[in-house]
């Protein structure tokens, strides 16, 4: 019968921070709360397979929270917990609300992934399936996250703190409210926790971001027209360094290889596997070209065309394209003491394109300024 129950919740926004896309009708139970489309939602690849002979199922499930915000917990006995239900956990203090990500062998896998002991005694408890009054109390702390997101800014600016802040988290209890924020320097909000407590009625507590998480909570668009990939479907951050850069031949512009967080994007570590395998087979970026013309310099590569264009020293602005294997070649010649007459005999013969002429850049520019001569129709008699 506890599958079944029905909760009464409204169809707002922002309850897509906390993964549910569709709140018109969420179910406590496997119907529950819909993430399909939520910003790192989790699919459960083994909730189709069925425990083997007397296999106990895995006691802990993961609990996603706001936006990014997930945590394990110790799901008591008899307790029969599914993906996408609503549940009260523990909290320090009182409790929280939350929903259900994974449970289960997938659960365990994902707990080792991120370097947790699932027999340690530390696991905070999952209490039990979240009641409508629970839910109440929980949409009414989210609803006033809004406002006291503004007046925490209103109130930083005013004591003139440098420090921006980006996200508040009210917990499920309304008892408890978490102010995410960046600052260069460290910062003293002591008076600023002390104006909030005051005004909000709720305890205070600031946790500082840095630029990488800042972005992924705020959200945002890239260079390449998508949303960022860290505020979408990205969970786990891997350091990014310029060696990405150098290794993809890019152009070492800062701006061009920043993102909004000011940082290296993280993009750029997407196809680093796929350019180092192919430049194994590339000989040395020093590599010298000698001819009987000229010593020859690399100037830039194609990778994936295989192509290679050397310039001689002096001219460099004077290149030659040439394959990966007739590079070889003259290089084999130059260690058996031998230097070909030029490097134009090894390059790439490409077929001239027809000149294309521009019709509209030729053309009038008041073409179609001029109106059109009305018809003449023979008159009757």
């Amino acid at each position: 019968m506890e599958d079944n129950i029905q909760l009464n919740i409204p169809n707002m926004e922002f309850m897509a921070s906390r993964g549910c896309c569709s709140t018109s009708n969420p179910l406590i139970g496997r119907a529950g709360a819909e993430q399909k489309c939520a910003k790192l939602s989790t699919y459960d690849w083994l909730s189709h397979l069925s425990l083997l002979g007397n296999t106990v199922k895995f006691d802990c499930a993961e609990v996603r929270f706001k936006n990014n915000h997930k945590d394990f917990f110790r799901i008591p006995a008899g307790l029969n917990i599914h993906n996408g239900d609503i549940v009260a956990v523990e909290a320090s203090p009182g409790h929280d609300i939350g929903i259900v990500t994974l449970t289960g062998e997938t659960a365990r896998l994902q707990m080792l992934r991120k370097g947790a002991n699932p027999n340690r005694e530390d696991i905070r408890r999952l209490y039990r399936k979240a009641k409508q009054v629970d839910v109440d109390k929980w949409m009414n702390a989210i609803a006033r996250e809004h406002d006291a997101l503004y007046k925490t800014r209103v109130a930083a600016i005013k004591l003139g703190l440098k420090m921006k802040i980006n996200d508040v988290e009210y917990q499920g209890d309304d008892t408890k409210a978490t102010f995410f924020y960046t600052a260069e320097d460290r910062v003293d909000f002591r008076e600023l926790i002390k104006i909030l407590a005051e005004d909000l009625k709720i305890r205070i507590e600031m946790r500082q971001i840095g630029m990488r998480q800042e972005a992924s909570r705020l959200g945002g668009l890239g260079s390449c027209g998508r949303e960022l990939c860290c505020s979408t479907w990205i969970s786990g951050f891997h350091s990014v360094s310029t060696a990405s850069a150098r290794v993809q031949q890019l152009s070492s512009n800062p701006q061009k290889l920043a993102g909004q967080c000011s940082k290296l994007k993280c993009c750029l570590n997407y196809e680093v596997e796929a350019y180092s395998d192919a430049l194994k087979d590339f000989p040395d970026d020093n590599a010298v070209l000698k001819t009987k013309k000229g010593d020859a310099l690399l100037q830039k590569i194609d990778v994936f065309a295989r192509t290679m264009w050397f310039g001689y020293k002096g001219k460099e602005h004077e290149m030659f394209a040439l394959t990966v294997e007739r590079v070889k070649e003259i290089i084999a010649l130059n260690k058996s003491g031998k230097m070909p007459e030029k490097i134009e005999d090894f390059t790439i013969k490409q077929d001239k394109k027809p000149v294309i002429g521009l019709v509209v850049a030729s053309d009038d520019l008041h073409r179609f300024d001029k109106k059109a001569q009305p018809s003449h129709k023979s008159e009757k008699k």
